[in-house]
């Protein structure tokens, strides 16, 4: 075991894990963040999506080592009273339907936005694709990714 300092949405956690435990894992069963899904394991779904230093990452299959001194954001850490424009089109389009894949999509649509305000039809359709929603609710993701870049400046 090895003793991780991580720096979890703006708060410092030490993690004493393997080296190879997934960052989705640590989150999860040793710091009780439990916001971040578990969907497939293989980085296949987007479930598991958190951001390092701002970027989308898949944290089932990012070894705790990889993050070194990194900046990791969960759901949790979006926003603190959950009024991140992209929570907030989530709620205005009433997107969730189960609700188990939306964490991951407010993630994966919160990073695209950060780096292109003002996405197309395109970007938005390609970034998102790798998302998955068991519930189908796919045009209203789109929806609310577009309404959330009418809120940014």
């Amino acid at each position: 075991m090895a003793l991780f300092k991580l720096l979890i949405n703006n708060r410092a956690y030490d993690a004493d894990v393997e080296r190879d435990t997934p960052l989705l894992w640590v989150l999860r069963d040793n710091l009780g963040l439990v916001g971040t899904k578990y969907g497939c394991g293989i980085a296949q779904c987007g479930a598991c999506t958190v951001h390092l230093d701002g970027k989308a990452v898949r944290s089932c299959v990012l070894p705790v080592s990889a993050v070194g001194k990194a900046k990791v954001t969960t759901i949790e850490g979006l926003s603190e009273k959950g009024d991140h424009p992209v929570q907030q089109a989530w709620d205005e389009v009433d997107v969730a339907q189960c609700g188990y894949c939306q964490a991951g999509q407010i993630m994966t649509a919160a990073a695209l936005l950060k780096e292109k305000p003002k996405p197309t039809e395109e970007e938005i359709v390609s970034t998102m694709s790798g998302n998955i929603c068991r519930c189908g609710t796919y045009h209203r993701i789109r929806e609310a990714v577009k309404v959330a870049a009418s809120k940014t400046n």
